[in-house]
């Protein structure tokens, strides 16, 4: 069984679901959320510029190792009169992100806030303590 989440064909991108083998391609355009993705010693920290992004266009989900932050970008009405596009670098419409993360982590404690149209999704280390082990001798 194929368990690919995001892939891309001939310029279009189909989305593979993990339990099937079936292709459903996607008819609009979606482009990738960039990110960074930190580590300390405590926990994960992901942080997404999203400016121009209404809190409730953002979708976050989790499912098995795989966080998936997806949503839109809306155009500005600008674009929707008679203007001439001069320059034009940013990306409108529908965006996703798939993240797999590391098994060590406490999925439970997954915490996401938007400060200054900055996404700030972390999530805590699983903490294992560590002892010596005594061997005992026997005669």
């Amino acid at each position: 069984m194929i368990k690919f989440f995001w892939v891309w064909e001939d310029d279009n991108m189909l989305e593979l679901d993990e339990e099937i083998d079936t292709k459903e391609l996607v008819s609009e355009d979606i482009w990738q959320l960039a990110l960074d993705v930190l580590e300390t010693d405590y926990e994960i920290v992901i942080l997404s510029p999203i400016a121009g992004v209404d809190l409730h266009d953002i979708d976050l989900s989790f499912s098995k190792s795989v966080l998936i932050i997806k949503g839109a970008r809306k155009r500005p009405d600008i674009f929707e009169s008679d203007v001439i596009v001069r320059n034009s670098e940013c990306y409108w419409g529908a965006f996703i992100r798939n993240i797999i993360l590391p098994e060590n982590l406490d999925f439970d404690s997954i915490e996401a806030t938007m400060e200054n149209n900055l996404l700030i999704i972390t999530i805590k280390k699983l903490q294992f303590s560590s002892q010596s082990i005594k061997i005992n001798r026997t005669i």
